[in-house]
C-alpha cells in the first residue's frame, strides 16, 4: 500500500489543516478493566471522527492526477461525507453526496453545512452506493470510493500518532465499517516492525466481515442492522478483506447493548463523546478484560458524531 517515507510525507501534508489528536491512559478506565487503556481520540479531529484525515489526502492526490475533475460525489453513512465535504470545500469543488433513507439527521445537517448537495436514497450504504455511481455519471463528476489507498494513507497518520507515542502496546481495539481505519492500523504496525496484535470489531447485526475471515471469502449479509452506523457494512471490499484477513489477530463481534454501555463509560470514566462505531472498540475490551488483565493496550475512538436524541436516549439506559 505505502511506505513509511510516503506515511510521514502524509502526516506532513494534512498537518496544517489536522492537528495530531491526542492519546490518554485513563485511570477510571484501568481502574474498570483492570488494564492500562489508551484511547486514541479521533473523536477530537476537525469533523469529530478519524475520516477526515483520508478525505483531504485523497481530494489533494486526485487533482494531481486529474486537474480538470468538475466535482465530486461519493456514498456514506457521515463521517467519510462529512470527509470529502471538507475537501472539496477547501479544493472548490462542488460534490454530491448520497446518503441511506433514514441516516443520521445530524451528520446530514453538518454535510450540508460543509457545502455538500445531500441525495437521500436506498436502505443502506450499498443502495445509496449504486445511486452515488449513477449522479456521477449523469454529472460528470468524480465518483469518491469508500477505499482507495490514498484514503488508507490519510487515516493511517492516527495509527503513526498512536504507535510512536505509546510504545509496548499490546493490543489495540479498533472498530471496521468499509476498512479504511484497520487497514491503515496493520500496515502502519508493520512499517514501523511491532508485534502490536491488531483486533479488528463489528457489531453482531453487521458482521459481514467476521463472516468473511471466518470462512476465508467474500460473505454478503441481507442486512446490517445496528444503530452503530459507521459500522454498518454488510458487502465487504476484497481489497479490504485480504489485508485483514492477514494481518488482524481476530474481529470481535458486539452487541448493541455492548456498544451503548461501552457508550455509557465513555461518559463516564472520561466525559467524552463516542458515537456507536467509535465505542466498538471499547465495548471489545470490556468484552475481553479477562485475558488483557495487566496489559497495556488502547483502543480507537473513531469518532463522536452520534445525534442528540439517540446520545441521550443511549445515557439514559437504552
Amino acid at each position: 500500500m505505502f511506505d513509511l517515507i510516503a506515511l510521514r510525507h502524509a502526516t506532513h501534508t494534512i498537518r496544517p489543516l489536522i492537528p495530531a489528536t491526542a492519546q490518554y491512559a485513563w485511570p477510571r478506565l484501568a481502574e474498570r478493566l483492570g488494564c492500562e487503556v489508551w484511547v486514541k481520540h479521533e473523536n477530537h479531529a476537525p469533523t469529530g471522527a478519524f475520516k477526515v484525515r483520508g478525505g483531504l489526502l485523497y481530494v489533494q492526490g486526485l487533482l494531481k492526477r486529474k486537474p480538470n475533475v468538475t466535482g465530486l460525489v461519493t456514498a456514506t453513512r457521515g463521517n467519510h461525507g462529512q470527509s470529502l465535504a471538507t475537501a472539496a470545500r477547501n479544493a472548490g469543488l462542488p460534490i454530491i453526496v448520497v446518503v441511506p433513507l433514514g441516516n443520521s439527521q445530524e451528520k446530514n445537517a453538518a454535510m450540508r453545512a460543509m457545502g455538500a448537495q445531500l441525495i437521500e436514497y436506498g436502505q443502506d450504504f450499498d443502495e445509496a452506493r449504486t445511486e452515488a455511481a449513477r449522479q456521477a455519471e449523469q454529472h460528470g463528476y468524480e465518483s469518491v470510493p469508500a477505499f482507495h489507498p490514498d484514503l488508507i494513507l490519510g487515516v493511517a497518520t492516527y495509527a503513526l500518532e498512536l504507535l510512536e507515542a505509546v510504545p509496548d502496546l499490546k493490543t489495540v481495539y479498533v472498530p471496521i465499517g468499509m476498512g479504511s481505519g484497520i487497514c491503515g492500523l496493520i500496515q502502519t504496525r508493520d512499517l514501523l516492525g511491532l508485534k502490536t496484535e491488531i483486533v479488528g470489531v463489528v457489531s453482531e447485526h453487521a458482521d459481514a466481515y467476521a463472516q468473511s475471515v471466518e470462512q476465508g471469502k467474500i460473505i454478503t449479509t441481507e442486512t446490517a442492522n445496528t444503530f452503530a452506523d459507521g459500522m454498518a457494512c454488510r458487502i465487504p471490499l476484497p481489497e479490504a478483506f485480504e489485508i485483514i484477513r492477514n494481518g488482524a489477530a481476530r474481529i470481535v463481534r458486539v452487541s448493541e447493548h455492548d456498544i451503548a454501555s461501552a457508550i455509557r463509560i465513555f461518559h463516564e470514566d472520561t466525559h467524552n463523546t463516542a458515537e456507536g462505531a467509535g465505542a466498538a472498540g471499547l465495548a471489545a475490551l470490556v468484552k475481553e478484560r479477562c485475558q488483557q488483565r495487566g496489559h497495556k493496550v488502547a483502543v480507537i475512538l473513531s469518532g463522536a458524531n452520534i445525534d442528540r436524541e439517540m446520545f441521550g436516549r443511549v445515557l439514559g439506559g437504552m
